[in-house]
């Protein structure tokens, strides 16, 4: 009572590419993605299910895919831009196609979980909380593997700036997001950009 929340994430490649790469059919790799959210399930009543690569999977698949993790508990459901491969608009028609094509998404919480190859990691996200996602997973200062993950201070001062647009809000508190940029920074060694967004020297000139 009153500490953080247990929650098991579960995942499994969905894409053609990643499908190949553990030589499995598609109808089998839907059914090991039930069973481990069904054994995740067990242990805890909060389980996340990650269709990897889903920017890059066949929308039919995907939506079967979510739909019998759903069925099998799963409470959240991951759209990972595993690769950076997505853009906005086509983006926001993944979420949207999800909400309009899966029976059971109301029973879920859509989550995106964008990287920042092609450096559109920020607008992918904001793109997909305005067709309906309503959990991003982010980073402070944008850090992540390769060219990291969707910045979590850009996202939250665009729902903040931008609040009539979005018609979102988080409780973020923006006083602490420059002295928490610059603590993660100074911990993990990694400098930020003077002309970075939001906690660049340069935004404050």
């Amino acid at each position: 009572k009153g500490g953080a929340r247990t929650r098991l994430h579960t995942f499994i490649g969905t894409s053609p590419n990643h499908i190949e790469m553990v030589r499995k059919a598609p109808s089998e790799v839907l059914d090991m993605a039930v069973e481990a959210v069904k054994l995740a399930k067990s242990y805890c009543d909060d389980v996340e299910f990650s269709p990897m690569d889903a920017t890059r999977t066949e929308p039919g698949f995907l939506y079967d895919v979510v739909q019998a993790t759903i069925e099998a508990g799963a409470t959240t459901v991951n759209i990972p831009d595993t690769v950076g491969y997505a853009v906005p608009e086509q983006f926001g028609v993944l979420i949207d196609g999800i909400r309009k094509n899966v029976p059971n998404i109301g029973d879920a919480v859509i989550s995106v979980h964008c990287h920042d190859d092609l450096g559109m990691a920020v607008s992918n996200t904001l793109a997909a909380l305005k067709n309906g996602a309503r959990q991003a997973e982010c980073t402070i200062n944008g850090l992540g593997e390769r060219a990291g993950n969707a910045s979590l201070e850009e996202i939250v001062m665009a729902l903040r700036t931008r609040g009539e647009y979005f018609g979102l809000f988080t409780e973020v508190n923006p006083k602490e997001i420059c002295p928490t940029s610059r603590m993660v920074s100074r911990l993990m060694g990694i400098g930020v950009a003077p002309n970075k967004a939001i906690v660049g020297a340069n935004a404050f000139a």
